[in-house]
């Protein structure tokens, strides 16, 4: 037999003043009307003081205090960053001083040295891949297999051998290059290779011992960096699975050669929510101190604002 059920009798229901309750939101944290005429940072105080508007806030405020007190911030950066048009601003605060260190996953190093050449990458892959002409730009392959002997011979990371590959080249468009703009002013730039993920695997003349030796002697310079990162920033910017992957092992490899490796701020960003990025890059790596910030949002948007926001912090 069913159960029958009467209405619940609420007379006696306890109530209390919301004088006395802890609440989430208030007025002082709310947005304000913007004024014509005003400035940047001005824009930045106009935001309300609530979920992503203070991650916002709090990213920057990281970024600077790190900046100066001579603490590290490195940029490790999928190839995304290249490929929305961001070469000028990761450049820019390269010059600064604010990112003293950058990482890139093996897509990076396609793109980045196609602009420096052509000034234009990111084929349609829709228009090619059915006719299997998807990734055999002669150029591409040719001069980063160069770019791999390079990094053998001279027993150099991938990274720095690309950056030096396009200066002596003197690619036409090579101030667009974030690699050739770090070899210059001597930022580490390592990159972190999947064999089998990018254009370059697929050619003739690339050597994958080479670059396997290479991408990891990046690692070990990459996990070099780590070790100094305490009180510093890492932001992870559209790597959804291999930076993040590389920056867990990094941290755990530096804490077991004896490196104290704490009180860090990791920032990971890109448009959706992915596992590995919250998970190896906010989570796993500030529990035992620090903080991780995830900032959903368009990496040609966001990463615009943060450094205007940090470049008129500072």
């Amino acid at each position: 037999m069913k159960k029958q059920y009467s209405p619940i009798e609420i007379k006696n229901l306890v109530t209390s003043s919301i004088k006395d309750r802890q609440s989430k939101v208030e007025i002082g944290d709310f947005a304000r009307r913007w004024e014509k005429g005003g400035g940047f940072s001005d824009f930045l105080d106009t935001l309300p003081a609530i979920l992503a508007a203070e991650d916002l806030r709090k990213v920057i405020a990281a970024i600077a205090a790190a900046h100066r007190n001579s603490r590290p911030v490195i940029f490790g950066m999928g190839a995304h960053v290249t490929k929305v048009g961001l070469n000028p601003i990761v450049i820019d605060l390269m010059r600064r001083g604010v990112f003293s260190a950058i990482a890139m996953n093996g897509a990076g190093i396609i793109h980045d040295f196609e602009l420096a050449m052509a000034g234009n990458t990111s084929e349609d892959v829709s228009a090619t891949i059915d006719s299997g002409r998807f990734g055999m730009t002669e150029e591409t392959g040719r001069y980063l297999s160069e770019a791999v002997r390079i990094a053998e011979k001279e027993n150099t990371g991938l990274g720095a051998a690309v950056g030096r590959m396009i200066n002596r080249h003197e690619m036409p468009h090579r101030d667009m290059s974030i690699l050739a703009a770090a070899e210059s002013m001597g930022v580490a730039v390592t990159v972190h290779v999947a064999m089998g993920t990018d254009i370059l695997h697929m050619h003739p003349d690339f050597d994958p011992a080479a670059a396997g030796a290479a991408s990891h002697r990046d690692f070990r310079i990459f996990t070099s960096m780590v070790t100094a990162l305490s009180e510093g920033v890492y932001i992870n910017a559209g790597s959804a699975v291999i930076l993040p992957e590389v920056f867990l092992k990094a941290v755990t490899l530096a804490r077991n050669l004896g490196h104290t490796v704490s009180g860090i701020t990791t920032i990971n960003m890109d448009f959706i929510k992915h596992y590995r990025p919250i998970t190896n890059v906010v989570g796993r790596p500030t529990r035992s101190g620090g903080a991780g910030i995830n900032l959903v949002g368009h990496h040609e948007i966001m990463l615009p604002l943060i450094a205007a926001g940090v470049i008129e912090t500072l």
